[in-house]
């Protein structure tokens, strides 16, 4: 595993400023599901060490923030 691999760096980047969007979205609207979405999003930037993998965590956790909270939880 290769922590200074450009692709990994920048995934990282991305979907963790992507996770505090969604956590500070959520947490002004008093909405519980962007606000986990974005911790979860947060963790798997932190915890997941490949850049594909943690690419495809994110847009599914994207997609499940957005069915749940257009279901009303």
């Amino acid at each position: 595993m290769d922590l200074f691999d450009t692709n990994f760096l920048f995934a990282s980047l991305l979907w963790g400023s992507v996770g505090i969007g969604y956590w500070v979205y959520g947490k002004k609207q008093q909405e519980m599901m962007p606000m986990l979405g974005g911790v979860a999003m947060i963790a798997v930037s932190y915890f997941v060490g490949s850049w594909l993998l943690m690419s495809l965590i994110s847009i599914a956790l994207m997609v499940a923030v957005y069915l749940l909270v257009k279901r009303g939880w």
